[in-house]
């Protein structure tokens, strides 16, 4: 790999102009940096640069750190390159008397230890969006050493924190504590949740979401395993120990046979949603509509990017990768998006129907005459302004109308929501931007409810595997009326339980 911070592709220093030659979709197509890429300022300037594509001021409030923001986290994110497993393990080998190189198990030789549930993310290396991974490290220690139990989680991290696929990651992590500890074999187990943009993929957008650990919707999974040694015997007792210790943890580890694992597709091949033939489809579609062919400039700071922080654009699986992630950025280009949104859509010609008629909920008479509608979880897919980093859930919306006012369309409801989710972002001006809106239509009173995954709580310093994020806003009478709001947030609570 090149050296972290070079700005340059070739991998050779200095600035001169130097072209790079792509393949995308089997072609060969010329990138070539611009000017203010070629010299300096790395990986910031190159955020500059898609910000400016996407129709921002990279000067104005909320987006002037951005990109060092963006760089920061990168960098923190493939330091995985710059880190040596020898120097981690070294000095981390302990003599316990007791262990021999015999697998003989009767004679007490070779007891199995593991680590589970060791939390990482890594970046994908198809679309640079970062993905969840929790661990499972065995080995058979031999020669009467054992590691120290840090250390396998410290190693693990190591390759993690590079652009990686799941089969790769845990080949690597496999590879490495085979050579550098030399155990009698060594087993990993991986599950690994990749975001799966659900707006843009999923077919029912209407689904509901939950960022429960234990039921991740709105992430796609992927469960492999790698092993060397003695667990090479997928009928053998190492094997079958490290399968049934972590089914403690309600971890079910399994292995395909090759030869079957020959006939099918790879599920390694849909593992990147933006990689997969309908995600491309998708997005394609939506950002020809929107920007026609993607701007070179943008795809040679992402290739920029990919070199300053010490990769190979032209590595066979990186191909493509620019494109991929500009193709996602391009969703979220500010001007062309609201122009075309415009277009067909007007506050004042909201489609209105009668409340009798209703597919929303009605949840209770209050002062006055006037009903609590609500319609709940609007899914949405947006993209923090301050990391570039997506966001998704979903929009609670209640609203007071009187019983025989004419009420919103469930589907133009779900617009608003769509309407602002769909640029740079952070949940609390989204929260704002469509309370203010519903309550231009209904003056008597709105409560907008935001629940969201943020995928930077995973990939930055924190790692925060599984949280999520509430916010509120409330307008008109809603913002007076406790009882109201109760009323409004109980319904969120019934249809959660309900699995609404």
């Amino acid at each position: 790999m090149g050296a972290l911070g070079e700005c340059c592709l070739g991998g050779k220093p200095g600035c001169h102009g130097m072209e790079q030659m792509l393949l995308v979709g089997g072609e060969e197509e010329e990138i070539r940096l611009g000017p203010e890429l070629e010299c300096g300022g790395g990986i910031e300037d190159a955020v500059k640069v898609l910000l400016e594509g996407l129709g921002e001021d990279p000067d104005r409030d909320g987006l002037k750190k951005t990109p060092l923001r963006v760089a920061k986290a990168l960098r923190d994110g493939t330091r995985g390159y710059k880190q040596s497993v020898h120097d981690i393990v070294e000095g981390a080998l302990f003599l316990e008397a007791g262990m021999s190189n015999r697998v003989d198990r009767a004679r007490g030789g070779g007891g199995l230890v593991v680590v589970r549930d060791i939390g990482l993310f890594s970046y994908c290396e198809s679309c640079l969006l970062p993905f969840r991974v929790q661990c499972h490290v065995g080995y058979i220690p031999s020669g009467q050493h054992v590691v120290g139990l840090s250390k396998l989680a410290r190693v693990a991290d190591v390759f993690a924190k590079r652009l990686q696929d799941p089969q790769r990651l845990a080949d690597d992590i496999c590879s490495a504590l085979q050579s550098s500890i030399k155990p009698l074999g060594v087993a990993v187990s991986l599950q690994c949740w990749h975001i799966h943009l659900p707006e843009l993929g999923r077919k029912n957008p209407c689904q509901r979401h939950t960022s429960s650990r234990s039921n991740m919707q709105g992430w796609h999974e992927l469960d492999v395993c790698s092993y060397s040694g003695i667990f090479e015997d997928e009928g053998g007792d190492p094997w079958i120990e490290f399968a049934a210790v972590l089914k403690f943890g309600g971890v079910n580890v399994g292995r395909v046979e090759e030869e079957k694992e020959k006939e099918k597709p790879s599920p390694l091949q849909n593992w990147c949603p933006l990689k997969s033939p309908e995600m491309v489809q998708c997005i394609g579609k939506a950002s020809s509509k929107l920007v026609g062919t993607l701007p070179d400039a943008m795809v040679a700071a992402v290739t920029s990017i990919l070199t300053s922080l010490g990769e190979d654009p032209l590595r066979e699986e990186l191909v493509g990768t620019p494109q991929r992630f500009v193709r996602w950025l391009m969703t979220f280009r500010r001007a062309s998006f609201e122009l075309k949104l415009n277009s067909n859509f007007h506050l004042g010609q909201l489609g209105l129907y009668s409340a009798k008629n209703s597919g929303g909920d009605i949840i209770g008479s209050r002062s006055k005459g006037e009903i609590v509608h609500s319609e709940l979880s609007l899914p949405f897919c947006s993209q923090c302004e301050h990391h570039l980093l997506p966001f998704y859930g979903v929009a609670h919306i209640g609203y007071l109308a009187p019983p025989e006012s004419k009420i919103i369309d469930r589907s133009l409801l779900h617009s608003v929501v769509l309407f602002y989710g769909c640029k740079l972002q952070v949940q609390e001006r989204l929260t704002r931007q469509i309370t203010e809106t519903v309550f231009s239509i209904f003056c008597g009173g709105v409560m907008v409810v935001v629940e969201a995954d943020h995928v930077c709580m995973v990939s930055r310093g924190i790692e925060k595997m599984g949280s999520s994020t509430a916010t509120t806003a409330a307008m008109g009478q809603f913002a007076a009326n406790l009882e109201a709001k109760t009323m409004f947030l109980q319904t969120i609570a019934c249809s959660r339980a309900a699995g609404g």
